[in-house]
């Protein structure tokens, strides 16, 4: 850690090996060989994907999370040199994903459990520290793919609050059913949190209402004073909903192979502008531009450390057209 300038961004979550193939126009019938035109290894995760934001923003920046004790946990390991990252091995196999992206531009996730089953809070409350700066944030994120830290979450975000830090939540999408007993469990962090970060989808579910607009006040009325609500509501934009006011700001334009990672970039980049002084509306839109320049290239191991840093304080840039992307999911 840069002691004269240490980072106003910490993130705790999930990182692994992400193997990303397409495109294809229908899946493929059992038993045959189909041929991708593009193909990249990256390291991904909702954390792993946030902190790299983060480098190509040009921002310093915390990455505490584990990796498994093989050769892809090595590699892995090797794409955050540079990053202030703390990845302890542990005794598993590294978690891998393979992304499939289909010719809509969706995507089909297939995901090992590996080494983010081990990751538990004694890898993380050790290394934290009180807050150094007075707009820290720390960033919460993968928690369904790492369910040992979660049955930690409450006693975590007591901990670093109480240590000085904002809290930014993004849960991510629950590997079973949406049920009462697991609302209730998010409900109780979304209420100590400043950043609640969500997509439309993972909103309605979490209130247990289709239309949007419904949602986000139910949502909303179970966050603290002060805290924000914001909806990545991809080629939409984003929503930000605080004190019962709600801000609209639309997306930017970019043309894309794959939207993996445009909402972990947004939530880099939506963080990264609060703690840089944005409100809320200039912080949504430094979310949009991180996500569609992030995503606009491909391979992602293209983008040079730093090369995206004017997008944090770039104008504002309000555009509407079809295959837009924006706060990503």
């Amino acid at each position: 850690m840069d002691n004269k300038n240490p980072p106003a961004l910490t993130i705790i979550g999930d990182v692994g090996v992400d193997v990303v193939l397409g495109p294809i126009a229908r899946w493929p019938a059992i038993g045959t060989e189909s041929l991708m035109e593009r193909s990249e290894l990256r390291a991904g995760g909702s954390a792993g994907n946030a902190a790299l934001a983060a480098g190509f923003l040009g921002a310093p920046c915390r990455l505490l999370s584990l990796v498994g004790n093989d050769s892809l946990g090595t590699w892995l390991t090797e794409q955050f040199a540079g990053l202030d990252a703390s990845l302890p091995a542990c005794d598993r196999a590294t978690s891998l994903s393979i992304g499939i992206i289909h010719s809509c531009g969706e995507r089909t996730f297939f995901t090992t459990r590996g080494h983010l089953e081990a990751f538990a809070y004694e890898h993380v409350r050790s290394l934290l520290t009180r807050a150094r700066r007075p707009n820290s944030v720390i960033l919460l994120s993968g928690v369904f793919l790492t369910p040992r830290l979660r049955q930690s979450y409450g006693r975590l975000i007591d901990e670093v609050t109480a240590l000085g830090y904002k809290i930014a939540l993004d849960t991510g999408w629950p590997s079973g059913d949406w049920n009462d007993a697991l609302r209730e469990e998010l409900f109780d962090w979304v209420s100590r949190c400043d950043h609640v970060l969500l997509n439309e989808i993972e909103v309605a579910n979490l209130a247990g209402l289709a239309d949007l607009r419904a949602a986000l006040q139910h949502v909303g009325a179970r966050l603290k004073p002060g805290a924000n609500l914001i909806v990545k509501n991809g080629a939409k934009g984003a929503i930000g909903f605080q004190d019962g006011t709600c801000v609209n700001v639309d997306a930017i334009a970019s043309t894309v192979f794959d939207t993996i990672g445009a909402g972990d970039s947004f939530n880099t980049g939506y963080l990264l502008g609060r703690t840089n002084g944005h409100d809320l509306t200039g912080a949504l839109e430094a979310g949009c531009r991180a996500a569609a320049s992030v995503i606009a290239r491909f391979p992602r191991r293209s983008i040079k450390r730093g090369e995206l840093a004017d997008q944090i304080d770039w104008p504002v840039q309000r555009v509407v057209q079809t295959g837009t992307v924006g706060g990503g999911g």
